[in-house]
């Protein structure tokens, strides 16, 4: 049935045809029926972050937080009165890789990509990128049997109003960037969008889908930062970028795909520096220079 809602949905968009408005699913059954509730986002999207709160990962001495590298999350998109379609990227320990992965196969959740985003972390930390089409609510049901298998939390207890307080001049990340960002659990996060539409199997994947660049900073004191995330790339501007970020003293730790159908062909570089956050910020500006952004 998902196949064809989004052959119409794409025909409709090729024709110039206005696409009809979708009612939103019942997001509280997909909550209740993954084990944690999420916000709607623009664009008909269910996100829900599931930070591995659980875990104590160090890297060059680094503890970080889990809003810089260790935030697991789903997200579901609306496809019609009944459908959905969810992404994601848990983060896994070693061991929890392969339980997680059975239980989410045996329940019909597709996995698009297993790898690394950090180097030299303790402990080591892996990453399942995962998608699925169908009822919403079973396929909640499908990844929450999935977490199950890890010791991912799912009723972590609110700690009240989020801080919005970070020891680090985002005023002027944002200058140098061009992008501004926002405070998420100790960390300015800064997503910036590409120019063109991504699409994935004929949907439109959204930014809150995982289709923007990512760029976290975590104040590591006396004006400096760790710094990761990933850049979302087209394959002519993976080398430029790559050159870029060296060239200004950031590392790049991995390169990969996150999906399987994206149109247009999309590869991910993640990185990792820590260092002055003037100097960083400037390295990044000079990578993003090098790709085909959105514009404002």
């Amino acid at each position: 049935m998902h196949g064809k809602i989004v052959a119409g949905l794409a025909l409709a968009a090729s024709l110039g045809v206005a696409q009809p408005v979708l009612a939103a699913p019942d997001w509280k059954a997909v909550a209740q029926a993954l084990g944690k509730s999420g916000t709607e986002m623009p664009g008909g999207v269910y996100r829900v972050g599931l930070p591995r709160s659980d875990l104590k990962v160090t890297l060059d001495g680094v503890e970080i937080k889990p809003s810089l590298a260790l935030g697991s999350w789903v997200a579901f998109e609306a496809m019609g009165d009944k459908d959905a379609m969810v992404m994601g990227d848990l983060v896994l320990t070693q061991t929890e890789v392969n339980p997680v992965m059975l239980k989410l196969v045996e329940n019909g959740i597709e996995i698009t990509a297993v790898h690394n985003h950090l180097l030299r972390s303790q402990p080591a930390t892996m990453y399942m990128h995962i998608e699925g089409h169908g009822d919403p609510v079973k396929l909640a049901t499908a990844v929450n049997a999935g977490l199950r298998e890890s010791q991912t939390p799912l009723s972590a207890a609110s700690s009240g109003t989020p801080s919005t307080s970070i020891n680090l001049d985002t005023s002027k990340v944002d200058q140098i960037l061009g992008h501004k960002g926002k405070v998420s659990g100790g960390v300015y996060q800064v997503s910036v969008p590409r120019s063109e539409t991504i699409t994935d199997a004929g949907m439109q994947v959204p930014e809150a889908m995982g289709s923007a660049i990512a760029i976290n900073f975590q104040p590591t004191g006396n004006g400096k930062a760790a710094i990761t995330g990933d850049f979302v790339l087209v394959a002519s501007e993976v080398n430029p970028v790559l050159r870029a970020l060296r060239d200004n003293g950031i590392e790049v730790t991995a390169l990969h795909s996150h999906m399987l159908n994206e149109e247009p062909r999309l590869f991910f570089m993640h990185f990792w520096a820590n260092d002055d956050v003037e100097k960083l910020a400037r390295g990044l500006r000079t990578a993003l220079d090098k790709i085909h952004l959105a514009s404002g």
